[in-house]
């Protein structure tokens, strides 16, 4: 396994569908307060925002917990348990220079090193076109965080490609990953089909969408050789959470299409 990328959770083989997939939203799975208070969050926010004065604080998910349960059980085979934290949050914690410690702390304070991490779930997709391509996208050097780095779709549960989405499947989910440079920020990962070729996807990409500021480009890996691409040399231009979605599409998801 790649030393930047751990999976937290596997989905069974072909992945699971929307309606199979649960969420429980409480504070309970909020992160706790950091051990002295939060003032260290403030002041690592404003620091960036003298080097970035472009980022801005939004809302997201945090992921706490996920629970697969039995095949034949009642109710969702996947249970995500959910709080509430921020993209401030995260980089003053996650990003800290002091995560590391903070996971010590947790599993001290709380018998779980994560508690203390804003950890908020991100959102990928293996996206697959009509023609038989993998869609990835090269990161903006504005990004915070993986910076020129190659990417698959994703970020939040809007697409970044631009693509409509009646040309989209239903996502099936994969899994989740665990990002060991941002002390194991985790993401959800999904299989998502195209109904246009490469250069349909390229062209919609091309005139630009609201997010078009986060990458400077677009890449089209063929199926045969996403099975192979840990032994490429794209595979060190790769962000963790993109290692994630590919070691989870070929694990679940099999053979390509």
């Amino acid at each position: 396994m790649d030393p930047e990328v751990t999976l937290l959770l596997q989905c069974p083989p072909g992945g699971l569908s929307q309606e199979q997939v649960g969420v429980e939203l409480s504070p309970a799975h909020d992160r706790r307060p950091l051990p002295g208070g939060d003032k260290s969050i403030t002041a690592i926010w404003e620091t960036r925002l003298q080097t970035q004065p472009w980022l801005f604080d939004a809302s997201k998910f945090r992921l706490h917990s996920a629970t697969l349960a039995p095949i034949g059980s009642p109710g969702p085979r996947l249970l995500l348990h959910l709080g509430l934290t921020s993209y401030r949050d995260f980089l003053g914690t996650n990003w800290a220079s002091s995560a590391s410690w903070l996971q010590q702390q947790g599993a001290a304070d709380w018998g779980d090193k994560q508690a203390y991490l804003a950890d908020p779930l991100g959102v990928g997709a293996a996206l697959a076109t009509a023609d038989n391509f993998f869609v990835f996208l090269r990161r903006s050097q504005q990004v915070a965080e993986a910076p020129g780095l190659v990417d698959v779709p994703g970020g939040h549960p809007e697409p970044q490609v631009n693509l409509p989405l009646i040309t989209l499947s239903q996502p099936m989910m994969l899994g989740i990953a665990r990002n060991k440079t941002s002390a194991g920020r985790p993401s959800a990962e999904f299989y998502v089909q195209c109904s246009l070729t490469s250069e349909k996807v390229r062209s919609y990409y091309l005139s630009g969408g609201p997010e078009a500021h986060e990458s400077t480009g677009i890449i089209f890996v063929d199926a045969q050789s996403m099975q192979r691409l840990q032994e490429t040399e794209m595979w060190a231009e790769l962000c963790p959470s993109a290692k994630g979605a590919i070691l989870l599409y070929s694990q679940v998801q099999g053979s390509p299409t």
